[in-house]
């Protein structure tokens, strides 16, 4: 796409949510816990396209802010999926590796935000 890593990382990421999407809905027939995990996991993406044309500072803390938790949130229910064993161990590992890194670059920009805005 371009040279933004977050904004990179997290469009790839919601794509990988979409594909375990549509495998929970046809292989597993999962239709609860594959909605939650398309909507938090696929929103990280946008709310850093969105955060890219804030108003100011604040409002791009906030966005990415949002964006921090709903990543937060989307690691939850992959842990739930594996736990309750509708994905296995290995594609687990996988999808959950880039989730965290994900987590660790949002909150990496909130930080410096945090203290460029304090000074």
């Amino acid at each position: 796409m371009n040279d933004n890593v977050i904004m990179d990382k997290s469009y790839a990421f919601a794509l990988r949510i979409i594909k375990l999407y549509k495998y929970l809905i046809a292989e597993k027939k999962e239709y609860v816990l594959s909605k939650q995990i398309l909507r938090s996991g696929t929103s990280i993406g946008a709310l850093v396209k969105e955060a890219e044309h804030a108003q100011s500072k604040a409002d791009f803390l906030n966005k990415i802010n949002v964006a921090l938790k709903e990543a937060n949130e989307t690691e939850y229910w992959l842990m739930l999926l594996k736990d309750s064993k509708y994905i296995e161990e290995k594609s687990f590992d996988s999808i959950h590796e880039e989730n965290v890194e994900i987590i660790k670059l949002l909150a990496s920009i909130v930080k410096s935000l945090k203290e460029s805005l304090k000074s």
